[in-house]
């Protein structure tokens, strides 16, 4: 096994230098294990040095350590595998925060005695809220909690459940609370769910959700909310990921990470993409842009403004899809999901973004959906082309065959999630089999020479990516069994997908998402071989240390 040298790499040949005339002693080689490189042919090698948070040579274990000095730190990995650290391209946050935690929940019982736990440490003129990592296919009943459910145990306390970040259930207090009656109608690209015979069930989706009221909660001073967003990166190092996508934030959170950077306290690489309010007209997207003080692209390896986030259709319960959803959802085959945004004023948003600069991600979810920002993408790329700039739909649950050569065409990319796992009972019952088995068609994409990335979508679906692959290479889901099987990929694909995929789409491919000399060192030990272990085992695999830019952020007590 041969020696990969940083010298030679910078300079577009294969040199074997002295380790003297090459460069100092390297501050970090892992040695004795398995290192996955994820280059051009998934090679493997034994050992690898980093020097000055960069990964300087990857080879065999004898002649990597012979580029260790007096200082370097060398960590015997005894047979342990490292991977390129992991990447989510689409996370908002690590779940948790204020409310009801309902993420342990496994049953209806243990949900509502949750949530009868909040009702009675509430205050008089308390609403008990929910955080939203929580779906309802985690329960064994696999259905959604409602108005009546909730009324057993906060028959007068105002309850919301927030599910996703496209959906609340109300109870009958939070109902009489804002006045939501069934002569409430409800707002373009929202719904009012009902019951059988005509009761409201609780369930406001996408738009109505505004209906209910809810107050913002108290403003945090800066140092408290970087603990917070410390202590949410470190949740995520210890899964394994090193860089994230933020998905349509405020720009008063890019300042939060900006302060972060500068004071050396940014331990995960992040791409940002801008939410862009509620606009109708280019004037004021022009405004929208012109109040944030950022420029496209802006930032550094660290640090990136990557676009601006906009979205068009609904979550599972909502996405926009050309044939009407399953019995009973379907309402008679006249509920097709939800367009958020006209053609026409979607048109106008994304060619007004193109025109100043900005590449655009846009949340799309059924077929209707990836229609409409198709249409939108190429009409943006006749005026000024986006070929090559790496715009992107988020999601693209259920795509057509046809799709694909436009997609490829203007170059679009896939941000694919694996909202399946934890969702699959569910969109069989929204969708029928024929879509459910089709959600997220990562096979069908790869086949088609679609460029996708992997993430998670959390806190809608837990973070955690060695889920993610696990469910991309089986299609099994948490309840209720494979789906889609066709849509299977290989464990290096998924691999791939969720280190060189993440950094092409973060146009960072050559400086990132595989372990090749130059690159930076950010990588991840694991307690097995994630190659060769069974499926099963592949979730429960160990991330004993994560390192981003050379150093450790995250280590169990029993790795040295």
């Amino acid at each position: 096994m041969r020696i990969v040298w940083i010298l030679g790499a910078l300079l577009g040949v294969h040199a074997r230098l002295s380790p003297v005339l090459a460069t100092p002693a390297p501050d970090t080689i892992l040695y004795g294990g398995k290192i996955i490189t994820v280059d051009q042919n998934f090679s493997y090698a034994q050992a690898l040095a980093i020097s000055a948070g960069r990964i300087l040579a990857v080879g065999a274990n004898e002649e990597i350590r012979k580029l260790a000095g007096p200082a370097t730190r060398q960590i015997n990995l005894r047979g342990k595998t490292v991977i390129p650290g992991l990447a989510d391209n689409h996370l908002h946050s690590a779940g948790g925060g204020p409310g009801v935690d309902l993420s342990r929940a496994r049953s209806m019982d243990e949900l509502l005695e949750a949530i009868a736990l909040g009702v009675r440490k509430s205050k008089p003129g308390d609403v008990v809220l929910t955080n939203g990592d929580w779906h309802e296919a985690q329960l064994k009943e696999q259905r959604l909690p409602l108005r009546y459910d909730l009324d057993k145990v906060a028959p007068e306390t105002p309850v919301v459940l927030v599910r996703g970040g496209h959906e609340y259930v109300l109870n009958s207090a939070a109902l009489r609370k804002w006045n939501i009656t069934p002569a409430t109608v409800a707002p373009h690209g929202g719904s009012i769910s009902r019951y059988d015979d005509g009761e409201l069930n609780g369930e406001l989706v996408d738009a109505a959700k505004g209906l209910a009221h809810l107050q913002a909660p108290p403003a945090k001073d800066l140092e408290a909310r970087i603990r917070e967003q410390q202590e949410q990166y470190a949740k995520l190092h210890a899964a394994g990921l090193t860089s994230v996508r933020h998905p349509g934030a405020l720009v008063e959170q890019y300042r939060l990470l900006q302060e972060m950077k500068k004071r050396g306290l940014l331990t995960m690489r992040v791409n940002f993409l801008v939410r862009l309010a509620e606009v109708q007209d280019a004037e004021a997207v022009q405004k929208a842009v012109a109040s944030w003080g950022v420029s496209p692209d802006e930032g550094d390896d660290w640090l990136r403004v990557g676009g601006v986030k906009l979205g068009i259709d609904g979550g599972f319960e909502g996405g926009w899809m050309t044939q009407p959803y399953a019995e009973p959802y379907g309402k008679g085959a006249t509920y097709f999901g939800l367009q958020l945004v006209p053609q026409s004023t979607y048109n106008i948003i994304v060619k007004e973004l193109n025109r100043l600069g900005w590449r655009v991600a846009t949340h799309a979810v059924g077929d209707a959906a990836i229609d409409q920002v198709l249409s939108a993408y190429e009409a943006a790329s006749k005026e000024k082309s986006i070929v090559g700039r790496r715009w992107s739909i988020e999601h693209a649950f259920i795509p057509r065959i046809e799709h694909y050569a436009l997609i490829n065409r203007l170059g679009i990319l896939i941000a694919a999630q694996d909202h399946l796992y934890l969702a699959g009972p569910s969109l069989l019952k929204y969708w029928g089999k024929e879509r459910a088995d089709l959600v997220t068609p990562l096979r069908s994409y790869l086949d088609h020479k679609v460029q996708i990335s992997a993430g998670t979508d959390s806190p809608v679906v837990p973070y955690p990516p060695l889920w993610a692959i696990y469910h991309f290479i089986t299609r099994d889901t948490i309840s209720g069994g494979v789906f889609g099987r066709e849509q299977r990929i290989s464990r290096q694909e998924a691999i791939r997908i969720s280190t060189m995929g993440n950094a092409y789409l973060d146009f960072a491919e050559k400086n990132k998402g595989s372990l090749e000399p130059g690159k930076v060192a950010d990588l991840v030990v694991l307690s097995g071989d994630i190659m060769t272990c069974p499926d099963l085992e592949i979730p429960k695999l160990k991330v004993l240390m994560t390192f981003v830019n050379g150093r450790a952020v995250f280590q169990v007590p029993a790795a040295n």
